[in-house]
């Protein structure tokens, strides 16, 4: 038998546990059809020697927003830690681009201003025309005096996308809007985006998930959970996957708003059901889960707390759902048969989308549905076991445990008494829980890599000082975190996330063997994806082992051209 490739010379990380290591995998179609011994192995048209390379399964990146990629048309603030370096920023380029109507930012840290939220005012004397800031986490947004009259927010009027806040002695708006988010990606909320601000329009939106595929295969992802895709953003996706540019496989997850009622879930389950019968062939783009929030976040104090934020007395934040409506939700949800993927920051928050798929799966007498909980920031003790024991999955982002993120806003806010809750990956795996590691790009770098250091040594990219160390994650278990997990989390373990003959050949390659760096996890963040195969086709080759693919210079990661991700809460 003569197969289509054969990848030899490697040091294969399988995660099979019947074979967890080999040398050599052959690829026919786009499924792996050999795995063991070079001496064993069949002939095939290609051979790429790997040198000693690790192999491993695809990543799996379970929560990456392939809609947030970047904007050519804004600007970025990123590294920006003081409000002269972003009214530096602004400035230019509003000078730069006298074309725009509106100038748009990206990616603000919340503590850009010492002691309080910033304000219009900060923005004041950089440009006639009006400024829109999204921070780095996209869940609140800054405007200038002109934005504020412009939208009519100056003058009262609400807005559908977001919750604009008041100076409490005067009423007036301060130019800072939190929810922004979790209203955004509503119907009402997106027409009225896509209307005002030009970087909402459709073909900035796609031209941002085209180049975060491409940034995707890059990096070695060979499958892509978009978590939050509204309805009427859905076409984007099925636009791209028709013109050939999914190069990854993409797994939408639907926007379920509050508010949301039976005709709309109806809406969702028959947008699943037309895709599940106009599958493509390559299954490269799948619907399903269904995107909700149990709360907000912890920096602007608005993510569900059990206690009050330390510094802020008698504050606990609030749930998005009025009282515990989430649970009524999720029940139904689960009767429908949808999977669930909740955003839960704060530790009450996370209770209280946990006490949902647990009555919902009482209620229901379902089993096995899989509802994730996303990002699980800062989780009670008492409330850890509870993953393993209701099945649920943990969608972790090992970046964001880092103290170049979190060191002022989200530690102040929590307080040092609760940091031992903080992003307990170490903790869940060995209770036996499902922990889906993902980027959350673009609030954090989407490379794995990052993630891996990440979860490894728990310190800022700079190699500077640890935090709750006792929660690392080592090598292999973050890459299986990536892998089985992954493929676990979303019914995908049939065909995915082990190497393992009759698998998909989602592979990459990785530039040197990664176990090298175990003991100084640094070594990481100098390696890369060197080839990236998705169902067996080379969806990436960075050109010094197989036929190298295409790379455009405006992706950051892939070319290598772009920013660190460096945020300063």
């Amino acid at each position: 038998m003569t197969i289509d490739t054969l990848i030899t010379g490697a040091r294969v990380r399988t995660f099979d546990p019947a074979q967890p290591w080999a040398e050599t995998v052959g690829i026919d179609g786009d499924r792996i059809a050999y795995v063991g011994p070079a001496s064993d192995a069949p002939t095939a048209r290609r051979t790429i020697e790997a040198d000693g390379r690790l192999l491993t399964p695809g990543i799996i990146d379970s929560h990456n927003h392939l809609l947030l990629g970047f904007d050519e048309d804004a600007v970025s603030l990123e590294g920006a830690t003081t409000l002269a370096e972003v009214r530096s920023r602004i400035a230019d380029f509003a000078a730069r681009r006298p074309d725009l109507i509106w100038i748009c930012a990206e990616n603000a840290v919340y503590s850009i201003v010492e002691g309080r939220r910033p304000n219009a005012a900060d923005l004041d004397g950089l440009t006639d025309r009006p400024v829109f800031v999204t921070t780095y986490d996209q869940h609140s947004v800054w405007l200038n005096g002109a934005a504020l009259r412009i939208l009519g927010i100056a003058a009262g009027v609400d807005i559908a996308w977001g919750r604009p806040e008041r100076d409490e002695r005067r009423g007036e708006p301060t130019g800072w809007v939190t929810d922004f988010y979790t209203s955004a990606m509503t119907t009402a909320g997106l027409a009225e985006l896509q209307r005002d601000i030009p970087m909402y329009s459709p073909e900035r939106r796609y031209r941002k998930l085209l180049s975060s595929m491409r940034m995707a295969t890059a990096s070695g992802i060979t499958t892509a959970v978009e978590p939050q895709v509204p309805l009427a953003e859905l076409g984007l996706f099925q636009r791209a996957l028709a013109a050939g540019e999914l190069s990854s496989r993409v797994i939408t997850a639907l926007f379920h708003p509050v508010g949301a009622d039976g005709d709309f879930r109806q809406r969702l389950l028959h947008a699943v059901q037309d895709a599940e019968a106009d599958a493509d062939a390559a299954g490269l783009l799948r619907l399903g889960p269904l995107k909700l929030y149990a709360d907000d976040v912890i920096e602007p104090h608005t993510a569900l707390m059990l206690d009050d934020y330390a510094n802020r007395p008698g504050v606990r934040g609030r749930p998005s759902y009025p009282g515990r409506e989430l649970v009524e939700v999720i029940s139904e949800l689960d009767r429908l048969g949808f999977q669930t993927h909740t955003h839960a920051t704060g530790d009450a928050g996370i209770r209280l989308a946990l006490d949902a798929i647990e009555q919902a799966a009482r209620r229901n007498g379902t089993k096995d549905r899989r509802h994730g909980v996303v990002h699980v920031e800062c989780l009670h003790p008492d409330d850890l076991p509870r993953f393993r024991a209701l099945g649920v999955t943990a969608a972790m982002q090992p970046r964001h445990c880092s103290p170049d993120l979190v060191a002022g806003t989200w530690m102040e806010n929590v307080g040092e008494d609760r940091w031992d809750r903080a992003w307990r990956f170490r903790s869940l795996l060995d209770s036996g829980a499902t922990v889906a590691f993902s980027s959350d790009w673009q609030v954090g770098e989407m490379d794995p890599l990052v993630g891996l250091y990440s979860a490894a040594t728990r310190a800022g990219l700079d190699g500077g000082d640890a935090w709750t160390t006792q929660e690392r994650v080592g090598i292999d278990r973050s890459l299986e975190a990536y892998t089985v997990h992954g493929a676990r989390a979303w019914h995908a373990e049939g065909d995915r996330g082990r190497v393992r003959r009759g698998m998909l050949a989602d592979l990459v390659l990785w530039s040197d063997d990664l176990y090298r760096h175990e003991d100084d996890p640094a070594g990481l963040l100098d390696q890369h994806a060197e080839v990236t195969m998705v169902g067996g086709r080379i969806a990436h080759s960075a050109g010094g082992l197989a036929s190298p693919t295409a790379v455009r210079a405006e992706d950051p990661v892939a070319a290598g051209t772009g920013e660190k991700h460096v945020h300063a809460h």
